[in-house]
């Protein structure tokens, strides 16, 4: 890329496509500096070039037509920013084959296709970039992929979702249920109208599994690991888990490496209060990465927005035209793993609520079934007592092994005595 103007096309005009143009707008003279050429946004395109955006573009800059952006040979780089599967994929293979570089906030599009994207890419002797697929305006994968690029990685653990975050936060504030405070997420437009994506996990594990690819070298499909949301938390959760215990509830996304085995996960998770990803609140993101030689390293920002999202972007753009022919391909050459561990291998202490009825020997039955799967209790609160009626039952256990937890739970839930399925709650310790 030795010539003295770059070209780029926007497919997607939306929200972070409005971000991206303004920041053209305002910061054009420090983004020439920075790259020692002439950049241009030569075409905009989006189906919808009409309502206002808020942004000024010129007219003749705007189009309906993909190949305006595509079939252009002026065009050097591509910006995606149209979310989704089709057409977007379609597009950036498009993109790849005509030797244009790529750069994409696509975390569904890269998480499903990762290997067939990296492989254009990589046949083309272009770039796909995507550091604003994973927490937004927050420098996460260039940092893996570079500064941290002598480390073998021990652990990447996420809070990337700020939906979730948001609504753990205020339910530990205030003590609101989470019905109410996904209402109340909703009305201030935290969350979507259908927020199963982001309550439910979805959206993290996509997240997650970037970073793994840039971690670890490893590209864990979504179906292959554990997926779990939020909704079954409870303010005597949050409460009990930070008055008794010190620990907070967050959503984690969790890729770990133990021994010569990867752990991949996505579940809420007890983090000690004095853990750096503890203070990480309302919509804001944070990512604690532990190498083998640079110890635990915390980022931290705005997961999301229009601004920071569009920053991230068009730091993948410079990065293009200052070094093109950068990481090709993207990642880690190999696997820094042998295997994926089951999640049933497992090995984590546990958080455990039970409503029983309170008789006399409730109790023993629960612990016996625990001690029959190799399960120590280190902690057992009863809050409340009111005889024969149902009340809450709080454990904390030793390390135990995953499936066993998952067995002598489904045990103590077919009792007469236990009157709701339980519920049960991994707790970070390093």
């Amino acid at each position: 890329m030795d010539k003295n103007t770059i070209n780029v096309g926007l497919i997607g005009f939306g929200t972070i496509g409005s971000g991206v143009v303004a920041i053209f707008n305002e910061n054009i003279d420090l983004i020439q500096k920075k790259v020692g050429k002439e950049v241009n946004l030569k075409k905009v395109v989006d189906l919808d070039i009409t309502t206002p955006r808020g942004v000024e573009i010129a007219p003749e800059k705007l189009s309906t037509e993909i190949n305006d952006i595509l079939e252009d040979p002026e065009i050097d780089i591509v910006i995606e920013l149209m979310g989704g599967y089709e057409p977007a994929r379609t597009f950036i293979l498009k993109a790849l084959e005509n030797g244009k570089h790529v750069v994409s906030a696509n975390k569904a599009l890269l998480a499903k296709h990762w290997e067939e994207l990296n492989s254009a890419a990589q046949e083309n002797g272009v770039r796909i970039c995507f550091e604003a697929s994973v927490g937004g305006g927050i420098p996460v994968l260039q940092p893996l992929n570079e500064s941290l690029a002598a480390n073998h990685m021990e652990s990447i653990y996420g809070i990337i979702n700020g939906t979730a975050n948001y609504i753990l936060t205020k339910m530990s504030r205030e003590g609101l249920e989470f019905k109410e405070v996904l209402q109340e997420a909703q009305e201030k437009g935290y969350a979507e109208q259908d927020p199963t994506f982001d309550i439910e996990g979805h959206d993290t594990a996509q997240k997650l599994i970037i970073l793994t690819i840039m971690g670890f070298g490893e590209y864990v499909k979504q179906e292959n690991f554990h997926v779990e949301g939020i909704t079954r938390i409870t303010p005597e959760d949050i409460q009990f888990a930070s008055e008794e215990l010190g620990y907070v509830i967050k959503l984690l996304g969790i890729a770990r490496k133990v021994d010569s085995e990867l752990e991949v996960r996505v579940h809420p998770t007890l983090i000690p209060q004095d853990h750096l990803l503890a203070s990480v609140n309302d919509v804001f993101n944070g990512v604690y990465i532990v190498g083998d030689a640079v110890g635990p390293v915390m980022l931290y920002g705005q997961g999301a927005g229009m601004m920071p999202t569009a920053s991230a972007v068009l730091g993948d753009c410079l990065d293009i035209i200052n070094h093109p022919q950068k990481n090709i391909p993207y990642g880690p050459p190999e696997s820094q793993v042998k295997n994926i561990k089951d999640l049933d291998n497992v090995i984590s202490k546990y958080y455990i609520r039970l409503t029983a009825l309170d008789q006399p020997g409730v109790l023993y039955r629960i612990s016996k079934i625990l001690r029959n799967y190799n399960i120590s209790l280190e902690s057992v609160t009863q809050k409340k007592r009111s005889h024969g009626q149902a009340v809450p039952i709080f454990m904390v256990t030793h390390e135990a092994l995953e499936k066993n937890i998952k067995q002598a739970m489904e045990e103590i839930d077919s009792l007469n005595v236990v009157q709701e399925k339980s519920m049960f709650i991994r707790v970070l310790e390093d």
